[in-house]
């Protein structure tokens, strides 16, 4: 079992919550499942918010790390196979 940071769980929630998306796909997208968000979204609901405009840049910031490092994780699992599939050649 996978062992995520607050902070993960933080921008989880906020991006569940902010970012419009149905929150199913949230969770796909970060490879946690729906009912652990739903946990998380009933833990660390914020209770303070920000200004407004400064919401729209924080949420989209939080959206794109999120995004980011999804990338960052599938171009280096097509590293890897990369190499295997070039270490197979006769």
């Amino acid at each position: 079992m996978i062992k995520h940071t607050e902070e993960f769980k933080r921008e989880a929630v906020r991006i569940a919550l902010t970012s419009g998306l149905p929150r199913e796909r949230v969770a796909s997208d970060l490879g946690v499942g729906k009912s652990t968000l739903h946990k998380w979204i009933s833990q660390y609901r914020p209770s303070d918010l920000v200004a407004a405009p400064q919401a729209d840049l924080a949420r989209e910031n939080e959206r794109l790390r999120l995004e980011n490092r999804v990338l960052k994780e599938e171009r280096d699992i097509l590293k890897k196979a990369t190499q295997f599939f070039a270490s197979q050649r006769p």
